[in-house]
């Protein structure tokens, strides 16, 4: 099983992962050493635990907010697929309506031509 060395708050952890994951574990670990040095400038040193406390949180707060706007991205896309299925079922009655139209037409058409023909009993 693949191994990453990243560090987090200046201090370096061996973590396993599974096999090519290596560099998302990385980039994850980027994230959240970020979200550490954030606290650290805003809060100054208020104790490790309690600035990996409030990264966690603050981490766990984008995922949330993350997750309510999929959400509401799926409702939004859920009721565009409805919209397009009652489109597709109304342009189907006006093809059909339209294809009776042409039948009539050429209905009409060919008993012109037929009533125009010499000798045509009309």
């Amino acid at each position: 099983m693949p191994q990453v060395n990243v560090t987090i708050a200046g201090k370096a952890y061996r973590m396993a992962c599974g096999e090519g994951e290596e560099p998302h574990l990385e980039g994850l670990a980027r994230v959240y050493d970020g979200k550490i040095q954030e606290m650290r400038q805003a809060f100054g040193e208020i104790g490790d635990m309690r600035l990996h406390v409030m990264a966690a949180l603050m981490v766990a707060d984008e995922a949330s907010e993350l997750q309510r706007r999929v959400a509401r991205l799926e409702a939004d896309l859920a009721l565009l697929k409805g919209d397009a299925g009652a489109a597709d079922q109304r342009l189907g009655e006006i093809e059909e309506r339209a294809a009776e139209a042409l039948v009539g037409a050429a209905e009409r058409i060919e008993g012109i031509a037929r009533s125009l023909l010499p000798g045509a009993v009309g």
